[in-house]
């Protein structure tokens, strides 16, 4: 189940808000200006069907936000607990970074957690599978997939370039818990 926790900046051993409520969560996340709602496949879709089922069994959905950000490219991510570059993979989206457009993800399957550095406070969310996730550009923030990542996910872009990231240079996400996912079977 999806969960919110919030924390001070300086302080990642006591939160200050922790919920699993949606509604609660997407009502914190709004007033940072994300996005984060639920979303129902019209057609059951499991993980390892190819992109195309994934991506027609939440046409509406994406079409409708496309409309919505502007965005110009959709694409699937999939990943496994067996695959030979987990490690290298998720240590690309560990650094505190940010990007120049939207981070938007919807979870079809698995999870991930993203941790976003807003106004001197850390959120962290726990995104699952039917959760949309949609950061503001320039936010800063980093994703964990966990050791063992499983998931699978929509991804939303305004530019063709894809997912670039500028780094802040900061270190504030390795003083705060990584995602430990290792219970989680494909």
């Amino acid at each position: 189940m999806s969960r919110l926790r919030i924390f001070a900046n300086d302080d990642p051993g006591q939160a200050l808000l922790d919920t699993r409520d949606q509604t609660e969560m997407a009502r914190q996340l709004s007033a940072i200006g994300v996005r984060f709602e639920q979303w129902q496949a019209n057609q059951p879709v499991q993980p390892g069907d190819p992109p195309e089922r994934v991506l027609a069994a939440y046409r509406d959905d994406i079409a409708a936000l496309m409309a919505e950000g502007g965005y110009q490219s959709v694409d699937v991510i999939s990943l496994q607990p067996e695959h030979p570059e987990r490690e290298a993979l998720r240590a690309k989206f560990l650094d505190e970074h940010r990007h120049s457009e939207d981070e938007v993800r919807f979870f079809v399957a698995g999870s991930g957690v993203f941790t976003l550095h807003v106004d001197g406070r850390v959120f962290e969310v726990l995104c699952e599978a039917g959760d949309l996730i949609s950061v503001p550009d320039g936010t800063r923030h980093w994703f964990d997939m966990g050791p063992r990542p499983f998931f699978v996910a929509i991804r939303l872009f305004t530019s063709t370039e894809g997912w670039v990231a500028r780094f802040t240079g900061d270190d504030i996400a390795s003083r705060f818990p990584r995602y430990d996912n290792e219970a989680v079977s494909a």
